[in-house]
C-alpha cells in the first residue's frame, strides 16, 4: 500500500536547486491577445527560440491549449513535445508544479494560483495545470491549499529560500495568513529550514507584484546573482541596494554568510506606444500603457543542463556585460542569450516561461 502524503519536508523531499540536472524542462504557449500584442505571433516566436535553445540541452514539453496545439506542433522543433491541454496563459514557471525529490522517487507541489492577485479574470485551467502535468506523468501532488507562485521564491537546494515581503505578504495572494504562516508553509512544501526575506522586487514588475526572479536567485550554495546598478538616480537603484543590504545581513541554513555577485541591469526598458495593448484585463486596464517601466533583468534565466539560457534586449554593451559576468560565474557552462523582448512586454522572461523538472535515480 502506498504510503499517504504529509508534506514534502516531513516525507523527506525537497525542492533541488536549478542547477542540478534536470529530466525536462515544461514551457506554455502564448495566445492571449489580451496579454500579448499583434495576436501573440511575436510572442511565439520568441517562445519557439526559447524552446529550441533550451531543447539542445534537455528534453522540452511546451503545454499548449488544444485550440492551439497543431500552431505550436508547427512552430517548434520536431524535438520538442507538445502537451495539448487547457491554459490560460503562458507562465509555466507559476502555473506549473513544484517538482520535489527526495532522489528516487519525484513528486510535486501544486499550489493555488489566483493569476498574480487578479490580474486575469479567468485562471481556473491554470489552477488546474500543475495537477493535470503531474497526473500525466505519474506523480504525486502535494496540495498545500495556499496561493503560490514559483517565480515568487528561489532555493539553493539546501534549505535556503529566498522571497521578496511584497509578493508573499501582499493582501491579494493569501490574506487570511500572517506572514509567520505564510513562511512556514513554504518551506515546509519546499522542504527548506530557512527563509530570507528581501523587501521588493524591481519597480515595474507590477503584475506580479515583486517576484523575486527578476530582482536575485541562488546560483550555488551561498551565492546569489542580484540584479544592479550604481546610479542612485535609476529608479531600480533603491530595490538593489536594499536586497543587497539584507542578503548581506543573512545567512544561510548552513549558516553561511552569502555572497553577492552583482549582475548590471540594462538600460531602462519602456512601452512604446505600438506596444501598447487596448483590450481590458480583469481590473479594467490594459496591460501595457505608454512609457511604462518594464522588469527587464538578466536574473530571469533558465538553467539548462550544461548551460545558461539568458535574456538579451538588444543593447550590445550591457548584454555583453550581463554574458561576460554569467560566464564568470559559469565557466562550465555554454552562455546562450536570446532576444526577449516580446516575453518582457508580456510581463516576464525566460525564467517566467520554463519550469524545471529535477532528474531522479
Amino acid at each position: 500500500m502506498t504510503a499517504p502524503l504529509t508534506t514534502p519536508r516531513r516525507d523527506g523531499f525537497r525542492m533541488p536547486a536549478e542547477w542540478e540536472p534536470h529530466a525536462r524542462c515544461w514551457m506554455g504557449w502564448p495566445f492571449r491577445p489580451d496579454v500579448w500584442r499583434k495576436d501573440a505571433r511575436p510572442a511565439r516566436e520568441a517562445f519557439a527560440m526559447v524552446a529550441e535553445a533550451v531543447s539542445a540541452f534537455e528534453p522540452v514539453t511546451v503545454c499548449a491549449p488544444p485550440g492551439h496545439a497543431d500552431e505550436a506542433r508547427r512552430m517548434l522543433p520536431d524535438v520538442v513535445e507538445v502537451f495539448a491541454v487547457p491554459c490560460d496563459d503562458a507562465w509555466l514557471r507559476d502555473t506549473g508544479p513544484t517538482f520535489v525529490t527526495d532522489g528516487r522517487e519525484l513528486r510535486g507541489v501544486d499550489w493555488e494560483f489566483n493569476s498574480w492577485g487578479g490580474l486575469l479574470a479567468e485562471c481556473r485551467d491554470d489552477n488546474a495545470l500543475a495537477g493535470r502535468i503531474l497526473r500525466r506523468i505519474g506523480a504525486r501532488a502535494y496540495r498545500p491549499g495556499i496561493v503560490m507562485e514559483g517565480g515568487s521564491f528561489s532555493v539553493d537546494g539546501e534549505g535556503t529560500v529566498i522571497a521578496t515581503e511584497e509578493c508573499l505578504l501582499n493582501p491579494n495572494r493569501n490574506p487570511h495568513l500572517s506572514r509567520q504562516q505564510i513562511e512556514d508553509t513554504l518551506l515546509e512544501y519546499v522542504g527548506a529550514q530557512k527563509m530570507i526575506w528581501i523587501p521588493r522586487g524591481l519597480p515595474g514588475d507590477s503584475d506580479t507584484s515583486g517576484h523575486v526572479d527578476n530582482i536575485c536567485c541562488f546560483v550555488r550554495p551561498g551565492v546569489v546573482a542580484l540584479a544592479w546598478t550604481g546610479d542612485s538616480s535609476d529608479p531600480r537603484h533603491a530595490a538593489c541596494f536594499e536586497a543587497e543590504q539584507a542578503l548581506l545581513a543573512s545567512t544561510d541554513a548552513r549558516g553561511r554568510a552569502l555572497q553577492v555577485v552583482r549582475v548590471p541591469l540594462p538600460p531602462l526598458q519602456t512601452v512604446s506606444p505600438e506596444e501598447c495593448r487596448t483590450l481590458p484585463l480583469a481590473n479594467g486596464q490594459s496591460i501595457r500603457s505608454p512609457d511604462q517601466l518594464l522588469p527587464a533583468s538578466y536574473i530571469n534565466f533558465y538553467f539548462a543542463n550544461g548551460a545558461l539560457i539568458v535574456p538579451a534586449f538588444g543593447d550590445q554593451a550591457s548584454d555583453g556585460a550581463a554574458a561576460e559576468a554569467f560566464a564568470r560565474l559559469f565557466p562550465d557552462r555554454k552562455i546562450q542569450m536570446i532576444p526577449s523582448r516580446e516575453i518582457l512586454l508580456g510581463g516576464g522572461n525566460i525564467h517566467c516561461i520554463t519550469q524545471q523538472q529535477p532528474e531522479v535515480a
